[in-house]
């Protein structure tokens, strides 16, 4: 079992080193080419940009560490619980704010709200999150369920967490895309670093799902 958790240690080790990279080239790229973030701002698109910040280094960062941590912390299983839900809980409170964000710019600069795939995906994806949040506390925490329930309840719950983070990871792609399309960068360093950031998040998807559905025994 050691041996096994130290092998699941050892894969999430380039996950982290990519979530390295993102949160240093995430902000690079806010503060380096779109002038920072504020809540409240002349500069409206430093409210917008608090959006890809919060969504990006919050929302999906921390669901695909919750989603590793709960197989690669050598720690009890109760332990191991609570980090998992603690790192889901930051994740859903980001993805809020990050809403927030983005809803208060549109108002601010008279823009409509909800018209693109890519925001009808990454509604649904917060909605889908934080019912899914709620039925694994229930469940496997507070009040808690029978040991035959949680175990049937398990595989559901760990496949409705993959499909809601591949709703992230494609809302974070097509939110990129967006930018990228509305800026008319085509070429130079802004349009390089905005399709890079976009690969390391496609690899850190991918990495995660693939930790995440490797199996494990636990005691």
């Amino acid at each position: 079992m050691a041996n096994k958790r130290s092998s699941y240690s050892m894969l999430a080790f380039p996950v982290h080193l990519l979530v390295i990279s993102i949160v240093a080239l995430v902000l690079f790229w806010l503060i380096g080419f779109r002038e920072g973030f504020a809540l409240s701002s002349s500069t409206k698109m430093k409210i917008f940009n608090l959006h890809p910040l919060l969504m990006v280094l919050g929302f999906l960062i921390f669901s695909g560490e919750a989603m590793i941590a709960y197989k690669a912390i050598p720690a009890p299983r109760m332990v191991v619980k609570i980090i998992h839900l603690t790192l889901h809980f930051i994740a859903l409170v980001s993805g809020i704010f990050g809403v927030y964000a983005v809803f208060k710019f549109h108002d601010e600069v008279k823009a409509p709200h909800m018209y693109t795939l890519h925001s009808w995906i990454g509604m649904s994806a917060i909605a889908l999150f934080g019912l899914q949040l709620i039925l694994g506390f229930v469940t496997f925490l507070f009040p808690g369920a029978e040991s035959a329930t949680r175990a049937r309840f398990s595989p559901w719950h760990v496949s409705a967490g993959v499909v809601i983070f591949f709703m992230a990871i494609v809302t974070t792609e097509t939110g990129l895309i967006e930018k990228f399309i509305f800026q008319q960068l085509k070429r130079g360093q802004e349009a390089l670093l905005v399709n890079f950031i976009g690969l390391l998040i496609l690899l850190f998807g991918i990495s995660v799902i693939v930790t995440a559905i490797l199996p494990i025994r636990r005691k």
